[in-house]
This record gives structure tokens, C-alpha cells and sequence, in this order.
């Protein structure tokens, strides 16, 4: 199965962005993302409604990071430092050598390649890393940027439906030295 280490969280750079561990220092940021009605058009969450909301799901976080169950990158410009959105991976499965990636990003850095390059790097940390072979992602059948970002990778729809919401569709990505190239 994957190669999963949560000692200690790893720290993501690119050329412009830097992926680091939420912390409650990014509550006003996590706030925004989770109470705006365009992100979470496309989302089954009850949005935040306070910043107690944005710091019990802080902790939330950074709980299933202790346990080993998830990764949940904050995604900052690298010099000037606001947080644009988060990625995250979880539901590893040793079964199907798999994990889901999930992602968000506040309307003012749509259009500027920021989750592209996002993606980016996590995927390449997931298939070099951690050593999953599949990456699984759900999106709502209307989210048109997530599904045009998707396929940017090379994800594939899945056939198999989203048994627990039928608005949902099912991309994968399948590690192959063809798509790591890519990366």
C-alpha cells in the first residue's frame, strides 16, 4: 500500500506556491472558503457560519492528520503569503492502493493556474511518495472547472456512479511512467 508517514507533515513547494499544514492562524482564510455560496455550490457541507465553525474543523483536521487519516494542504502564494484555497488527500484504501484527492480555491485566484499547479505537485507526491497507484476525485456533474482541471491530469469518468449522491461523478487517475511524465 501507499507509503504514508505522518511524523511529520510535508511541506510542498513550486515555483509560486507553497502547500503547508492548516493551522488555527488560518481561520479567517478557512472561514472564507467555507462559507462562500459559489464553492460550496458544489459541495454536501453545512457551511461555516461562525469562525468557531472554521476552528472546529481546524482541529477536525489536523485531529485525522494525527490519526493518519488524511493530508489537508493550505495552498499560499509563496511571497505574499494569503492563503488561496486547500488540497487534500484521504480515504486511502490498502485494498485498491488508492486515495482521494479534493481540493478548493477562493473566487479571487480563479483563472491564475493556482490549483493546476497545486494538483500539480500533490499528485506527483502521491504517485512518488506515498507510491498509491490510483487517484480517485469526485465532483458535482456541474462543476465545469473541476472537471476541466481533472482532465488537465489525464483523469478519466468512471462508469461507476456516486452511490451516495447521483449529482456526484467519479474521475480516476492510474499511476503509469506515461502520466508521471506529465508531472
Amino acid at each position: 500500500m501507499s507509503n504514508r508517514n505522518f511524523t511529520s507533515f510535508p511541506i510542498l513547494t513550486t515555483e509560486r506556491l507553497t502547500l503547508r499544514q492548516l493551522s488555527t492562524d488560518d481561520q479567517q482564510a478557512i472561514f472564507a472558503l467555507r462559507s462562500d455560496a459559489a464553492i460550496n455550490k458544489y459541495l454536501l457541507r453545512e457551511p461555516s457560519k461562525t469562525l468557531e465553525d472554521a476552528i472546529n474543523f481546524i482541529n477536525k483536521v489536523n485531529d485525522n492528520i494525527k490519526i493518519s487519516y488524511s493530508y489537508y494542504w493550505v495552498i499560499s502564494l509563496t511571497n505574499t503569503k494569503p492563503v488561496a484555497g486547500t488540497i487534500c488527500l484521504f480515504n486511502f484504501s490498502s485494498e485498491t492502493n488508492s486515495c482521494e484527492i479534493g481540493y478548493e480555491l477562493l473566487p479571487a485566484f480563479h483563472g491564475k493556474g493556482i490549483m493546476k499547479e497545486a494538483a500539480e505537485k500533490v499528485i506527483e507526491y502521491v504517485y512518488r511518495v506515498l507510491q498509491c497507484k490510483i487517484i480517485v476525485a469526485h465532483t458535482h456533474k456541474e462543476n465545469q472547472h473541476s472537471i476541466k482541471l481533472l482532465k488537465k491530469f489525464n483523469f478519466l469518468l468512471s462508469k461507476e456512479a456516486d452511490k451516495e449522491n447521483p449529482d456526484f461523478i467519479i474521475f480516476s487517475l492510474t499511476h503509469s511512467d506515461n502520466n508521471i511524465k506529465l508531472l
